[in-house]
């Protein structure tokens, strides 16, 4: 299980066959981070993919095995830099992403700036139209006191200011350009009760993405959504797993 020297991101590698790199909510340090009962997630996932996919899992940002970063440090441009660092290291030339909620925006952003992928998948996170400035003001509001949730897999309070930075680093981001210059395959999952209520600020991400359905699938976005599933449909592989696993078997024959 080695920590990448470059960028300091700690990583494991699992199956054969095709590239694929997960993001949150998955980590390299999945257990470790979340306990033992975490372990049926986890097989849940990598059970369902490492027969045909080669599976990289990453403990980022900071977190786990990976090295410490400066909360102002984060930014998109770090991110991806990062990410990109950590996928050449693993052996990943092209590789397909797939991440949820905060990593499904962070695909987004690596689509933006590589052609390295083969294959893009986000959950839970909007494509078009997505609430950056008020997840941003929701950051805000709970640096004085994170949500204990968030304090499980950082190491201190401190640290949250690191999604603060990383928002405030997107402004002036034009959104509908370069998603529209997004050239691999696409897939949004979300599930049908996937709004949120973020420190009192709406973040809607099921609705948005509903109301953008039609353009994206004109676009050539793979668009689905998990009836009766609410935002911590990512905690559900038996839910996610299938039409993902479809849609990239499709997208990488």
């Amino acid at each position: 299980m080695p920590l990448d020297p470059n960028t300091g991101v700690f990583y494991t590698l699992h199956g054969q066959g095709r590239p694929l790199m997960i993001t949150l909510p998955l980590m390299a340090s999945h257990t470790e981070i979340f306990g033992a009962a975490a372990q049926t997630m986890l097989d849940g996932y990598l059970g369902a993919l490492v027969d045909r996919y080669r599976v990289l899992l990453v403990d980022y940002p900071g977190i786990g095995g990976s090295r410490d970063i400066a909360p102002q440090d984060l930014t998109a441009d770090r991110v991806c830099a990062d990410l990109l660092g950590v996928a050449r290291t693993a052996g990943f030339d092209g590789f397909a992403y797939w991440g949820y909620s905060w990593s499904g925006a962070v695909g987004l952003q690596l689509a933006a700036r590589t052609d390295r992928l083969t294959a893009l998948v986000i959950g839970g996170w909007p494509p078009l139209d997505a609430p950056y400035r008020e997840i941003l003001e929701a950051a805000r509001r709970k640096l004085p006191n994170p949500e204990p949730s968030s304090l499980k897999i950082l190491r201190n309070p401190a640290q949250y200011g690191q999604w603060i930075a990383y928002y405030e680093s997107m402004a002036g981001w034009n959104e509908r350009d370069a998603v529209e210059r997004i050239a691999c395959p696409c897939m949004v999952y979300f599930g049908s009760e996937g709004d949120l209520i973020e420190a009192g600020v709406p973040v809607t991400i099921a609705s948005r993405i509903r109301q953008h359905r039609g353009v994206l699938e004109a676009a050539g976005w793979t668009v689905h959504e998990l009836a009766g599933q609410d935002h911590g449909a990512a905690a559900l592989p038996a839910a996610v797993v299938p039409p993902v696993r479809a849609f990239l078997d499709a997208a990488l024959p």
